[in-house]
């Protein structure tokens, strides 16, 4: 009995083990599982973030790049479809917010990213949509009743993929915006929204960027002052102990004083005189400033100060004037001090003649960077100094003297000294000017209707009208942007794939009709896929030459040669240099602007450059254009009014380019920039650049069409290089007057309106210029350009003209002209004016024969007896054949020999060895088509009359 319950005692503790033991092993498992998880949250995390950066990076290749197959073109088509532009960094955007979301220790600042991140993408969205679309598209687009519908959001998708769109997502964003705020509130909100989307994320307060910004500013302000304090308090030291280190001079204490209380008394007489003339000068006041003007009407108080100052002083007085802070001039003795240049040399003959006009003062530079107080001046009793500086170049004003223009004429010209008419006409052109200002630009006048407001509902409306007058020609095309020029309207259509752009300007007639204005203007846009249609104004804007001059784009020109023209469609400035020209040809139709255009062309060079800078050949047939230039130093003869005496001066321009040719090949350069590089080292004569303007072409052409349009054909071809540019205007742009010749050597040319198509492809070799407005409407067409540009010339007024020259005039510059190669002319007409083509052949004829008679010459060169007979007079005149003895035959004075003989050491007058035919206006009363009378060169330079270098 005893042994089973023994059995049964052991088998429960053996349970109870067994059961202790689970136990155990069941509570083991437990702790490796929380490591388990930890480790899976680790792994886990990473691997999002590996996935992340590769989808990231995946998207981004397949938004810049094509190599990632269809599927990243498919991701790549979704992401532009739907954002357009902000799909390029909609992937920098998920990648954020995804990381941010998986990364618990941003779980604090998740919704402040969120937020700021929406706001941010709200406005690019915004702003690329506002910007792929125009205004007028913007305006049609709010009221768009197809908007929201399945189809329009298919074709916004399409448009977008191409970049032509602002996504689905974007346009959707805009529609709303534009339906509710309209354009600017649409603007006013996409700043609102980066700006807000800033602070939130980086919780800067901009406030405090500002207060922190501001002290910075006062602390450098702070820190400049205490500087400037140091700096004058030890130049005041300096200044205490200069006259215990100098020997003390015997007078110099008297005439310091003396000195310091006149300058003293008159700064503030002479700074409200200067106030006085900037402001008259504002009022147009193109007279020069007289700086003796103010010395007279204050006389009794100069008088004054000048008692104080002793009668008898040394001629030479070696002092430095030191300007104070208050603006006053303290001379004191000069001290030995490390400047790079020498004591200036004043002589005191009066205090007042420190404030007349002269030189500039040029403040020194300190080492710290500082500018000096003590500015050198240098002068002496026949300079003067001042301080008013030009508006327009800071330029001393010069003292008023009457003009003094001294001319040489033809009846006070000595044998020998007409031979050296180069001499004097090469030092005319190299006289150094000296103390010359520029104008000013406060000489112009300002345009009072510079800012005119824009209708822009009636922009809109045209922009609807002009659309459906095409959609009923059937072509289809939309307004994408609308330009206002200074009298034309641009409207930039955008044509559907297969219209051609000759069934559109096939339609100007209609599209005019249509506008209910008088005609438009359709052309290609260059550098666009788009056509501009141009619309005269209801109301024109005058552009002035004020306006081109005060322009960046004019401004930042460093050639001398710098023109200004007027503005485009656009506002822009459009400027030229004739340098890179290198010559203009202008033609339109009178009335057109083309007088008006040759103006402001002068005046923006006059503006510019110095007399010894640049040169004018002004030929004027039509007397009253450019007459009122005479008397500008800028000038190398007067104006050339009369036509046969052109000829001569165009000759002249052509034997100044071949002596400027020789002298560059004597320097081995290749043109005239690096000739006077070269000049400038060795110390030789400068070459001033010039500039030959023919106002009227077609006059030239009538009197001597031969030899003016080989003088420009020369001129054009070979002047560039040597500094002289040709500027040719005609209103009369036909075939005759500006010929192939002349067009293919003048590559730069201006439009003006004109009365047909035939003249316009004469002076740029394609219409348009028909369909110009005038009044200054031009096509400016410069050299290398794919097509001409439309602009509104500058206008310039005549009293503005007057009042430039006036200014140049009153400048006390003498101005020489020798107009010893214009008169000799007028001996030459009246010398030769019998003279033939067959002169030189009639003579060997008579000379072999030995018989002189009318009759042989008409049989000889089958010529009429008037013809015949003037060859008969002319023999004699010269000598070679004796007077008339009735019915007698003629004399012969000189054998065959003693002509060629003649003929080859030049001193035979009248005969040359080509064609020479000078002639007035009766010579003939025949017709023959080679009777045209032209001027022979090689004559006129064996005469005396024509210089090869001038």
């Amino acid at each position: 009995m005893a042994t089973p319950k023994t059995t049964k005692r052991t088998t429960t503790r053996k349970k109870a083990s067994t059961t202790s033991r689970s136990n155990t092993a069941a509570k083991k498992p437990a702790k490796k599982t929380a490591k388990e998880l930890e480790h899976h949250y680790k792994v886990t995390y990473e691997l999002k973030i590996i996935a992340l950066v590769a989808f990231t990076l995946f998207t981004m290749l397949s938004l810049y790049t094509s190599t990632v197959g269809q599927f990243g073109h498919a991701i790549k088509n979704i992401y532009l479809g739907l954002c357009s532009y902000v799909g390029f960094i909609l992937p920098v955007f998920i990648f954020i917010y995804i990381f941010v979301h998986i990364n618990m220790n941003f779980r604090p600042a998740r919704n402040r990213i969120y937020i700021a991140m929406s706001l941010i993408l709200l406005g690019a969205m915004l702003l690329t949509t506002m910007m792929v679309f125009s205004g007028v598209e913007r305006e049609l687009f709010k009221v768009d009743s197809n908007f929201g519908t399945a189809q329009q959001y298919k074709v916004t998708f399409d448009r977008s993929v191409l970049l032509k769109g602002g996504g689905v997502m974007g346009e959707l964003v805009t529609f709303g915006v534009l339906k509710l705020i309209g354009n600017i509130g649409a603007f006013i909100l996409i700043i609102v929204s980066f700006v807000s989307g800033f602070i939130v994320w980086t919780r800067i307060s901009l406030h405090d960027l500002w207060d922190e910004k501001r002290k910075k500013q006062l602390e450098k302000k702070q820190i400049k002052q205490e500087e400037l304090a140091r700096l004058m308090e030890a130049r005041a030291t300096a200044a205490a102990a200069r006259p215990e280190t100098v020997s003390k001079p015997q007078k110099a204490s008297p005439l310091k004083e003396a000195s310091q209380h006149t300058i003293e008394a008159d700064s503030e007489h002479f700074l409200n005189t200067l106030d006085t003339f900037r402001k008259a000068s504002r009022k147009k006041d193109v007279k020069a400033f007289d700086y003796d003007s103010y010395d007279n009407a204050d006389k009794q108080k100069v008088q004054a100060n000048e008692a104080k100052v002793e009668t008898k002083i040394e001629p030479k007085l070696e002092m430095n004037s030191a300007v104070t802070s208050t603006g006053k001039v303290t001379p004191t003795p000069i001290m030995p001090q490390p400047v790079h240049h020498s004591a200036p040399e004043l002589v005191m003959s009066g205090v007042k003649s420190i404030f007349k006009g002269g030189s500039k003062l040029e403040p020194e530079m300190e080492p710290n960077g500082a500018y000096s107080s003590e500015p050198v001046i240098e002068s002496k009793a026949t300079e003067n100094v001042t301080t008013a500086e030009s508006p327009l170049n800071m330029s001393p004003q010069p003292e008023v003297q009457d003009k003094k223009v001294v001319k040489i004429k033809e009846k006070d010209i000595e044998p020998e000294v007409r031979q050296n008419v180069h001499d004097e006409i090469k030092e005319n052109i190299a006289k150094p000017v000296e103390h010359y200002v520029l104008p000013p630009i406060t000489l112009l006048n300002e345009n009072k209707n510079a800012k005119l407001l824009d209708n822009q509902e009636e922009y809109i409306e045209m922009a609807k009208l002009l659309e459906e007058t095409l959609v009923n020609f059937n072509v289809e095309a939309k307004v994408v942007s609308v330009k206002r020029g200074p009298s034309i309207t641009m409207f930039e259509v955008q044509l559907s794939p297969g219209v051609k752009v000759s069934k559109i300007v096939g339609l100007s007639e209609d599209i005019a009709l249509n506008l209910a204005t008088s005609h438009v203007r359709i052309a290609p846009i260059p550098g666009k896929a788009a056509i501009g249609i141009e619309v005269p104004n209801k109301v024109t804007s005058m552009v002035t030459i004020k306006e081109v001059l005060n322009s960046p784009e004019f401004k930042k020109q460093t050639s001398k040669i710098t023109i200004g023209l007027g503005k485009d469609i656009s506002g822009n400035a459009i400027v030229g240099d004739l340098a890179s020209m290198p010559h203009l040809l202008i033609a339109g139709a009178t009335g057109s602007g083309k007088s008006v255009c040759i103006n402001t062309i002068i005046s923006s060079i006059l503006f510019n450059a110095r007399p010894d800078e640049v040169k004018f050949l002004m030929i004027d047939p039509k007397v009253v254009e450019l007459s009122t230039y005479n008397g500008i130093p800028h000038l190398i003869l007067p104006v050339v009014t009369d036509p046969k005496k052109a000829s001569i001066a165009l000759n002249w321009a052509v034997n100044e380019m071949t002596r400027r040719y020789k002298l560059f090949a004597e320097q081995t350069v290749r043109d005239m920039k690096g000739y006077n590089k070269k000049a400038e080292l060795q110390g030789i004569e400068l070459l001033p650049q010039i500039v030959v303007i023919i106002d009227e072409l077609a006059d030239l052409m009538m009197v001597a069409p031969n030899q003016v349009e080989d003088a420009i054909c020369r001129l054009a071809q070979m002047a560039r290089a040597a500094g002289i540019h040709l500027i040719v205007a005609t209103q009369r742009p036909s075939v005759d007057v500006i010929t192939g010749l002349i067009k293919a050597n003048i590559p730069s040319r201006i439009a003006f309106s004109v009365s047909s198509s035939i003249d316009s492809r004469t002076i740029i070799d394609m219409g348009g210029a028909e369909k110009l407005l005038g009044k200054g409407d031009m096509l400016f067409y410069p050299v290398g350009a794919a097509k001409p540009k439309r602009t509104q010339g500058a206008f310039m007024s005549d009293e503005e003209v007057e009042g430039v020259v006036d200014f140049i005039k009153n400048q006390s510059l003498e101005v020489s002209y020798n107009e010893a190669i214009l008169d000799e002319v007028q001996s030459v007409e009246q010398d030769f004016d019998e003279a033939d083509e067959y002169l030189e052949e009639a003579i060997r004829v008579v000379l072999d024969s030995g018989l002189a008679s009318a009759s042989m010459m008409q049989r000889k060169f089958r010529v009429g007896y008037n013809r015949a007979a003037r060859m008969i007079d002319s023999m004699e005149e010269r000598g070679i054949i004796g007077p008339s003895r009735g019915s007698k035959p003629r004399e012969v004075l000189m054998t065959l020999a003693e002509f060629d003989s003649m003929c080859d050491v030049s001193e035979l007058e009248g005969v040359s060895s080509h064609k020479t035919i000078i002639s007035s206006e009766d010579d003939f009363d025949y017709d023959r088509s080679s009777d045209d009378a032209i001027y022979d060169e090689d004559l006129i330079e064996e005469e005396g009359i024509l210089h090869s270098e001038v």
